[in-house]
């Protein structure tokens, strides 16, 4: 805790990996703390936002206020999750493990990407709750009539060096809007001060300014999650066209083997995955590619089903037949039978065979067996 508001901790280690049991009690301890500190903060938010008279500006409060609790909330339950885990420090290798990946991985939960305050890990949620607590006090005038200047100032240019190593993620064919945003407001950032620093009051530039920051850092570490998302996608989809690829060929094997088989055989097409092209990197057509990937992958399983449920009439057809002449056989019965016998033999050598001629010939001397109590 610093400048007497609530600061989160530095988390520990990376995403799945093994910290030891005293860091992670410190940083435990230090994030409890910072929990109970932002809920007194933010309850204190939420009134004085709810004091503003002015309807622009409360409208403009809003949204920040409503992020600020969706994140806390978004914390204090990945917490719970933690502490869970952490079962009052009973934890081997595994369990701890297990922290590193909830404090890293993101708080995300099932169903809610494209949710933006919580496409962030748990020290990016905690990050971008300091800025907008900031952001929001400034606003709603909340740090005292004499705030500290020169710890603003400092803090702003702190924010404005973490959002230059954001943009620095961004792709380079993507980067120029960031950039331009960083540019303007590392401009703006030095003209106050300068300004503060030759005396003059620079109060009144503050505020949007901090405000624009939080905006621009929020908007950031969203988009990086979007890219990691993204990244992730382009990932599996990559290895869902070699598996697509792979049951294709085999369906189509299958498919050539029914067909010269049987008959009638089903006429069911089998889609080339790779002619949907290469996986795609942008978003909305990685999403959209995805939708066919799935189209490919309901045609393929239907085919596959049809063409060896035919392939398996024609062996249970052939079992069927083979069962019914050896009991005709063993019980003295064949030769009534011979004719169709024979008939049945000849209309299995030949492909494809013919499974509907098949099927009457293997029913006709069942049907015979069961007349004559033969039990195939």
């Amino acid at each position: 805790m610093t400048g007497g508001h609530a600061h989160a901790p530095a988390a520990p280690g990376s995403l799945g990996a093994d910290v030891p049991d005293t860091e992670l009690l410190a940083y435990l301890d230090a994030m409890l703390r910072w929990k109970d500190r932002r809920r007194t903060e933010l309850a204190a938010l939420d009134e004085a936002a709810l004091e503003v008279t002015d309807p622009g500006e409360r409208a403009a409060l809003t949204p920040d206020v409503t992020l600020s609790m969706t994140l806390w909330q978004a914390v204090a339950d990945r917490l719970a999750l933690i502490l869970a885990t952490w079962d009052s420090g009973r934890v081997g290798e595994q369990e701890r493990r297990r922290i590193t990946t909830l404090v890293w991985g993101s708080l995300e939960q099932p169903g809610t990407r494209g949710a933006q305050s919580l496409a962030v890990s748990l020290p990016e949620a905690c990050r971008l709750s300091d800025s907008l607590a900031s952001s929001l006090r400034s606003r709603l005038r909340l740090d005292g009539a004499d705030p500290d200047l020169a710890g603003r100032l400092r803090s702003l240019r702190q924010q404005v060096e973490r959002i230059a190593d954001q943009v620095a993620l961004i792709p380079g064919s993507r980067r120029s809007s960031a950039a331009s945003a960083h540019a303007e407001l590392d401009r703006r950032l030095t003209d106050v001060t300068d300004r503060a620093a030759r005396g003059a009051d620079v109060g009144g530039l503050l505020a949007p300014l901090e405000s624009r920051a939080a905006t621009i850092e929020r908007d950031l570490i969203v988009a990086a999650s979007a890219r990691a998302h993204a990244k992730a996608d382009h990932a599996q989809a990559t290895r869902e066209v070699a598996e697509l690829t792979a049951r294709g060929q085999a369906v189509r094997s299958l498919a050539h083997r029914a067909v010269a088989s049987v008959t009638p055989s089903p006429r069911l097409g089998v889609p080339d995955v790779t002619a949907l092209g290469d996986v795609p990197t942008e978003p909305a057509e990685l999403s959209a590619y995805r939708e066919r990937l799935g189209r490919v992958e309901r045609a393929l399983s239907m085919a596959h089903a049809e063409y060896a449920a035919a392939l398996d009439r024609l062996e249970d057809l052939t079992e069927r037949a083979r069962r019914v002449r050896a009991a005709l056989a063993a019980a003295g019965s064949e030769d009534a039978m011979s004719t169709v016998a024979d008939q049945t033999a000849a209309v299995l050598e030949d492909r494809p065979t013919d499974l509907t001629r098949l099927e009457a010939l293997v029913q006709a001397q069942e049907s015979y067996a069961k007349t004559m109590g033969v039990r195939p």
